[in-house]
């Protein structure tokens, strides 16, 4: 090493010789000092959990007509690990899934525990949902979460506890020492990406309180950024509040919505940007950052030259493929990129429960006006009132755009962070039974009294939905009475008592659901709430969806009990709310908006007095937390794994007409064909299988590949681009006979070039031999 540095410095420059061993010296002093100052061991992963993209019913608007059919982009659970080098660590998992599920969620801790022992526990493990609608359900253990995906669906489940588990190895496997940083909007908020859906509710909140705050939902955003001590930046997690309904309730592809979509986009532009070397928040022109091939050496320009090219590459029928192929030709395949940690950016949800991305406001269908006020109705219907994204009536757009802005803002705080986090690692966790929890609230006039939480149960106002989703029949939000038609169908299923009744007023039952236990429990009675510290930020660990008001009062009342505790290490705390985490228990409103029985208060299981009972409680926690006493562990969520009935049928064969291969093509693109960048749009449809025979995890359904020379084919984009659709569909419902149409909507950024589309699928035989298969399109042209 000491031969590196010889020159000539010896024998021509003596003073130059010293002072440049004095640099030395003090270069190596400011790095171990650097060294030293990292409290924490930081630790990032990521792992595919993209479920079934066919037959299985999509998670969130309980639309029995919503079935998957195709990939938008890939599903991915993300991880951080944050340790003290020989103290507590905490983990959290951020899911592109509609929420957390409690037997995932047992699954997960219980293979933690055969791995590591007593290491990761319920205690410190938070796994968190997006609340994106887009992708498959039936991994929850409530019925009333998977009637509509015809009950529980192994595969579904199964992809996330596998993918979950792998990302948290990954993280666990990188602990490296690392400083983590803390940035939040101040001024200057997060506009345009979120608007309160329930405005009628949330005025009915004091006016005073309400005078508090400039808007009606949060428009700050909170975000953390991870720096490996060697390698720089490595990742970063943020949390904003607004729902995963950009795509819409008639959408069958899987999508992350618009925050899967901002952590694709944010990942992509830290690797545009050599790997953190140089940060900026230029684009494309399109806005969207390209995610293709760096190893692309020489790109024709001349337009002749580039036809004859592709004229020369003509369609290959389907052949037989190994899954590995799938996975080695992913562009982000990890085994190119094995010399350092990959950047992982994660874009959780928090206080969302009234907060709607479709920022346009909601309209009526048939009249194009404003809809109702109070009960979000046309003509006194529902199902006509409709939000409006920003790329109306462009779904994709619209989830490209409210993607974007919050991935603007992440890249904004990421390069100013500068706060940095220092102080203990520790966390408390309980679990309660929310169906009868003693709740001390304020009583009128001065004074206290005790009230309790209600058994589960669903308001007549559930079933109108919201504008980002509607119900059906004639059901609307707002409404305290309910019909008698609706009340004698409820009773067939369970009628709820009078102490039921008087509990959950103003709440009209619709679904006794706390209640009803047959084949097994409908809803959740036994929760859990958690708190994760991590020097001076608090996660508080909630397992539904608090509106915004309802979030507001809950970090207040944290934030006070930690200050209160005569402790200096709490000053500066941030706190921030992590919603749909570890079970799912749908909304929590105010007091004063569940009044309103809109959708959000029509859904808050637990009666009026929800809220109160989570604050109560979670200050209970920030106090244990404060003085360092531990908490009981409370009662143990039931496990109804073995308990699971499902009723979607399992693939039975895959079948092509006489003489047609797998991979062989239905429909190529047009001999010598050209496409324009920034609008092109290329459609190429192969025979194929259905995608339950293989969710290709970590692979890909989908893939564009462009001519690198006179005949290396290099992955461009596959089927976790934005740009790039998988659309699977059969003939008709029974058919064994199926499609795949990709589709490619060039970006502006594209390469100039010549390109083919690959498909990758597998075929399932009558005796139940899985096949993998290939096809290729003919080349053409993108100019």
């Amino acid at each position: 090493m000491m031969g590196f540095f010889h020159f000539n410095l010896n024998k021509r420059r003596p003073c130059a010789n010293i002072c440049f061993w004095i640099c030395i010296v003090l270069l190596l002093q400011n790095n171990i000092g650097t060294l030293s100052a990292s409290k924490y061991l930081v630790g990032l992963g990521s792992y595919d959990i993209t479920g079934p993209a066919a037959d299985v019913n999509m998670m969130g608007y309980a639309n029995t007509e919503q079935i998957a059919s195709g990939v938008h982009f890939r599903l991915r659970a993300r991880t951080f690990i944050v340790a003290e080098p020989q103290g507590k660590r905490v983990v959290f998992v951020n899911l592109d899934a509609c929420m957390a599920s409690q037997i995932v969620t047992i699954k997960v801790l219980e293979r933690l525990k055969a791995r590591y022992g007593n290491l990761y526990t319920e205690n410190n493990v938070a796994i968190s949902g997006i609340h994106t609608h887009a992708g498959p359900g039936g991994y929850l253990q409530y019925v009333v979460y998977i009637v509509t995906s015809l009950g529980f669906v192994r595969q579904s489940f199964d992809v996330l506890v596998d993918g979950i588990e792998k990302s948290i190895i990954q993280a666990h496997e990188n602990l490296r020492p690392g400083s983590i940083f803390v940035n939040k909007v101040k001024f200057g908020e997060l506009l345009d990406t979120g608007v309160n859906r329930s405005p009628s509710a949330y005025l009915n909140n004091p006016a005073a309180e309400r005078s508090k705050y400039k808007y009606d939902v949060d428009k700050q955003m909170t975000l953390l950024k991870f720096v490996d001590d060697e390698w720089g930046p490595v990742g970063s997690f943020n949390w904003f509040a607004t729902h995963g309904t950009s795509m819409s309730r008639t959408n069958s592809l899987i999508s992350g919505d618009n925050k899967g979509a901002a952590a694709r986009f944010m990942e992509d532009w830290f690797e545009q940007n050599g790997g953190g070397q140089a940060y900026s928040d230029s684009l494309q022109v399109d806005g969207v950052p390209r995610r293709v091939s760096n190893i692309i050496q020489n790109v024709h320009d001349n337009y002749d030259e580039l036809l004859e090219l592709a004229a020369s590459f003509r369609s290959t029928s389907g052949r037989p493929a190994t899954r590995f192929l799938s996975v080695a030709r992913r562009v982000r395949n990890p085994l190119r990129k094995a010399d350092r940690p990959g950047f992982v950016s994660a874009f959780c949800q928090t206080n969302c429960g009234d907060v709607s991305p479709n920022v346009l406001g909601a309209f009526c269908l048939d009249t194009g006006l404003p809809c109702d006020f109070n009960h979000s109705t046309c003509g006194g219907k529902n199902e006509l009132c409709y939000g409006r994204g920003p790329g109306y009536p462009d779904e994709f757009e619209s989830t490209r755009i409210i993607g974007e802005r919050q991935f603007r803002k992440a890249v904004d705080l990421f390069n100013k962070a500068a706060e940095q986090l220092k102080g203990k690692i520790d966390y408390r966790h309980t679990y309660l039974d929310f169906s009868k929890l003693s709740v001390t609230v304020p009583k009128q006039g001065g004074g206290s009294e005790v009230v309790k939480t209600c058994p589960a149960a669903m308001g007549f106002g559930f079933a109108a939905g919201t504008t980002d989703g509607p119900g059906a029949f004639d059901f609307k939000q707002g409404d305290d009475k309910g019909n008698a038609f609706w009340r004698l169908v409820r009773n067939v299923l369970k009628t709820p008592g009078q102490e039921q009744i008087d509990c959950q007023l103003p709440k009209p039952i619709l679904l006794d659901t706390g209640e009803m236990k047959t084949p097994y429990d409908w809803a959740p009675s036994i929760l859990p709430i958690q708190i994760l510290r991590i020097g001076q930020l608090v996660i508080l660990s909630v397992p539904g969806e608090f509106t915004t008001m309802a979030g507001r009062r809950l970090r207040d009342a944290v934030r006070t009990a930690l200050i209160s505790g005569a402790s200096e290490e709490f000053k500066n705390v941030h706190v921030v709310i992590a919603g749909l985490t570890n079970t799912y228990s749908q909304y929590v409103t105010t007091f004063e908006e569940y009044q309103m029985q809109r959708y959000e208060g029509a859904s808050t299981l637990f009666g009026p007095h929800t809220l109160s009972a989570y604050i109560q409680e979670f200050k209970k926690l920030a106090t244990a937390l404060v003085t360092g006493f531990s908490v009981q562990p409370g009662p143990q969520p039931p496990n109804l794994l073995d308990r699971q009935i499902g009723l979607l049928p399992p693939v039975i064969l895959d079948a092509t007409p006489p003489g047609v291969k797998f991979g062989d093509l239905l429909s190529d693109v047009p001999k010598n064909s050209t496409f324009n960048r920034g609008g092109g749009i290329v459609n190429v449809t192969f025979w194929s299988a259905c995608p339950r025979n293989d969710l290709m995890t970590e692979g890909t359904f989908a893939l564009v590949e462009i001519l690198n020379g006179k005949d290396s084919w290099v992955p461009a984009y596959d089927d976790d681009d934005f740009c790039l659709r998988f659309k699977w569909s059969r003939p008709s419902k029974l058919s064994t006979r199926s499609y795949a149409t990709i589709e490619w909507r060039i970006p502006a950024g594209a390469a100039p070039g010549v390109y083919r589309v690959r498909h990758f699928g597998a075929s399932k035989s009558l005796l139940g031999s899985i096949s993998h298969f290939t096809g290729t399109s003919s080349a053409f042209v993108v100019a």
